[in-house]
């Protein structure tokens, strides 16, 4: 270090510590009396002290009541789907949006995906994605930020609505009936741990075979050795997927019908509409951190090797809400995530703003908006759900909009969530609508090049 940086450094230090000031008697003695001591406040901490449960306590009496789940405005959904203890919720929602069409083309009373089928192929996908990325970035060292970031979470359960549509793109989807549930499909975190713990190892071994001079072609070799047993783990775990398989129903009129000889695919393409593309069915996000009307891509953030990568249009509220609504009324679901766990009471199924008023119960102040919960991590996106009803005023103007939630009929509403118009404003972040729904400068907006963001951006 020369001098003239060595003198900056130490006036840099020196300043630190100048204007770093820890708490000195006095200000803990201006701390200690700013707490009032009246009855009100004894009250309250002799509450608090015997119930952990502050939620509970800071439960908006004003509220109860208000909210009712009437909708003016409503797709036709029937049943209620449940992904147990799994955070499969991208994958159920996806496939709830399709299935009012499966059940209205085959006559069906009610129908289910199986959701153990295709979470068999984005598991072992991502698993090859992971490996694939670990090739990619031998050269980098084990310290380097996008190494750390494959290395932390090889693989999990989370996804959003691209992975659904990559995934069921190549290797289709089946009926429930022909692929069902397992204890580790509703329960996948043992599972997802050991097959981690196996990529992590085999990443680490295909790190040291590059290291020691070992061609392209070895370390494929070795990443197929790695699949193998990756292979073997989930279908020991959710059992084997079919290739082709015969499904045999009854229809609302009680015929008993058959498909016999499909394949996956064959089904998918038979179920899935025609323009059923990301051409056509746009993310939409709501993120006040960065500029509207502009497309942005999540790099990496895929499960197949050869599938696209997450993209979104950023646009504000009122301009989804119109897209969403116009959806609703034409009778179309639609994909949707948000902050679920804010503002929600669970026990009638609400979400609200002002649900819990903590500021009164606790004398303090909570005020951030939806930019500033972003920026610091208090608020991102937590689980995805059918966006299927609005209710409007007499302006038509939303109120209050309903998801169909993929935690079984026991939670919320009997399965539903209804959420105010000002819940959406502040928690919701992203759906997925058909660009017919879009306006003109949506339109427009969606010729942008795409801002590229690494996979470790603070939204995701």
């Amino acid at each position: 270090m020369n001098i003239k940086n060595f003198i900056t450094a130490s006036f840099i230090f020196t300043c630190s510590g100048i204007f770093a000031q820890n708490i000195t008697e006095q200000d803990l003695q201006e701390i200690r009396g700013s707490l009032a001591r009246d009855a009100a406040t004894k009250a309250i901490q002799n509450i608090l002290t015997n119930d952990k449960d502050l939620k509970a306590n800071a439960l908006n009496w004003d509220l109860q009541g208000k909210i009712d789940h009437y909708f003016k405005y409503r797709v036709n959904v029937k049943g209620i789907t449940n992904q147990y203890s799994s955070g499969r919720c991208w994958m159920f929602t996806s496939m709830n949006v399709l299935r009012p069409l499966v059940m209205e083309k085959y006559n069906l009373e009610q129908f289910d995906f199986s959701h153990n089928y295709l979470y068999f192929w984005d598991i072992f996908e991502k698993s090859n994605l992971f490996l694939e990325n670990i090739i990619a970035t031998t050269g980098k060292p084990m310290d380097d930020r996008t190494v750390t970031e494959y290395f932390k979470s090889p693989v999990g359960d989370g996804g959003v609505w691209n992975l659904y549509y990559n995934a069921a793109q190549k290797y289709g989807v089946v009926p429930q009936d022909v692929m069902p549930e397992t204890a580790h499909s509703n329960n996948t975190s043992q599972m997802v741990s050991l097959i981690n713990e196996k990529l992590r190892q085999g990443g680490y071994s295909l790190r040291e075979m590059a290291q020691n001079g070992k061609k392209n072609k070895d370390l494929r070799n070795e990443k197929k050795e790695i699949l193998k047993d990756v292979y073997r783990m989930l279908s020991l775990c959710l059992g084997e997927p079919p290739t082709e398989f015969t499904w045999r129903y009854k229809d609302k009129a009680g015929n008993i019908k058959e498909l016999a000889g499909y394949t996956p695919l064959r089904f998918y393409r038979e179920i899935t509409p025609a323009d059923y593309s990301p051409d056509n069915y746009i993310m939409l996000m709501n993120d006040p951190t960065r500029e509207y009307y502009r497309t942005y891509e999540i790099q990496n953030y895929r499960n197949t090797h050869e599938g696209i990568n997450w993209i979104y249009l950023n646009l504000p509220n009122e301009d989804i809400k119109a897209a969403a609504l116009k959806s609703i009324k034409n009778n179309e679901a639609m994909y949707a995530s948000c902050d679920v766990g804010k503002q929600f009471n669970r026990t009638s199924g609400i979400l609200d703003p002002g649900m819990y008023d903590y500021e009164s119960l606790l004398g303090i102040k909570l005020n951030m908006d939806k930019k500033a919960r972003i920026l610091t991590r208090q608020s991102g996106s937590s689980h995805a759900m059918t966006l299927i009803g609005c209710d409007t005023d007499e302006k038509d103007r939303p109120v209050k909009w309903e998801f169909e939630n993929s935690w079984g009929a026991a939670s919320g509403h009997n399965g539903y969530l209804t959420f105010t118009d000002r819940w959406f404003d502040e928690y919701m972040f992203r759906l997925v609508v058909h660009k017919k729904y879009l306006d003109e400068k949506a339109i427009q907006a969606l010729k942008t090049q795409p801002v590229q963001l690494p996979v470790w951006d603070y939204m995701y």
